[in-house]
């Protein structure tokens, strides 16, 4: 049941976790058991307590690491390893590693499709998906497209909907047959990055350069689109708020909500905007807190004539916890 949308919520960031180690990062993902916390970092996975921050332990060798998905029925995660073009299986009970798969060159988003009780892989530079068995541990079908992928969600009712970040579009996947059915065009978006899915009422949510694009998840129509902050890399979607997250890296965390009885229908409006930090562009948002995690670092003064993002400094890493004060 959705729960009262309260306007004045007002969003904090409530706690700082320190995580050693150098500062390189992609994708966070919170756990689905024993409150852990799954962070991509350089070439490891670290592991820690979502409450306390507390290390819980680490998945080594993941080199090029991205992201991280579960596949709760197997227990076991996954961990798309882009410089390897390779899927590390661990056991989610112990995180001790089981086996490695071969996958599509540079396998970067990963999620698992409940529909096809399957584990995908977003291969980036091979402009693929690689389709992976969770039982088998081994890819048993791909998927070619024109363009590269950046996200994928599924509806777990037979469709995968990817972000193709190149081309501005998303396209849509039969997960009966791994066949593609629809290329849908984002524009005003460009260049999307996250993507997240309101299963319910059918919207996607794409996070495009300054922009978070809505979308009807039913027929391809854009909705709505919205200012958010430069360098978004995430977006989440809490189905029992209806909070819409988009996480950008010049440090700042958009919150929207569809628009309440007197407004608009069907549009959204901009509820507030956290301030971060710099760098804090993906993120993960566990649903039974409805808190969000953001990974980043601090960084080198940017110097004269230098350009692309500053050079983030060793020993900083660190996880932002945001959520609303007294509210678990």
């Amino acid at each position: 049941m959705l729960m009262v949308f309260n306007t004045n919520a007002q969003f904090h960031v409530l706690n700082t976790f320190p995580v050693s180690g150098i500062a390189k990062w992609d994708y966070i993902q919170v756990g689905p058991i024993n409150n852990w916390l799954y962070i991509s970092h350089g070439t490891q996975v670290n592991i820690i307590n979502q409450n306390t921050g507390d290390s819980v332990g680490v998945i080594e060798n993941t080199i090029g690491v991205h992201g991280i998905a579960f596949d709760k029925e197997n227990a076991k995660g996954f961990i798309s390893n882009g410089k390897l073009n390779t899927v590390t299986v661990f056991d989610m009970n112990t995180n001790k590693v089981l086996d490695q798969i071969s996958t599509g060159k540079d396998p970067d988003a990963i999620t698992y499709d409940a529909f096809s009780k399957k584990i995908i892989t977003c291969n980036g530079h091979a402009s693929s998906l690689s389709i992976i068995d969770p039982v088998q541990n081994k890819v048993v079908d791909s998927v070619l497209l024109d363009g590269s992928p950046e996200t994928a969600v599924s509806d777990a009712a037979g469709k995968l909907f990817v972000n193709i970040e190149d081309k501005n579009e998303i396209v849509v996947i039969d997960t009966k047959t791994y066949k593609v059915l629809h290329q849908w065009s984002l524009a005003p978006g460009d260049s999307p990055t996250g993507l997240s899915i309101d299963k319910k009422n059918k919207l996607l949510f794409s996070g495009c350069k300054n922009m978070l694009v809505v979308v009807s998840a039913a027929n391809g129509k854009v909705v709505d689109h919205l200012p958010i902050g430069k360098g978004c890399d995430g977006t989440a979607f809490d189905p029992a708020t209806g909070y819409v997250f988009a996480s950008c890296g010049d440090g700042t965390l958009t919150i929207l909500h569809k628009n309440i009885d007197g407004m608009i229908a069907g549009k959204f409006s901009v509820i507030e905007t956290v301030q971060t930090k710099k760098g804090a562009r993906t993120l993960s948002l566990d649903e039974d807190t409805h808190r969000v995690y953001l990974p980043t670092a601090e960084f080198e003064p940017m110097q004269p004539g230098q350009t692309g993002r500053p050079k983030a400094i060793d020993g900083t890493f660190q996880i932002l916890e945001v959520g609303v004060l007294g509210k678990r």
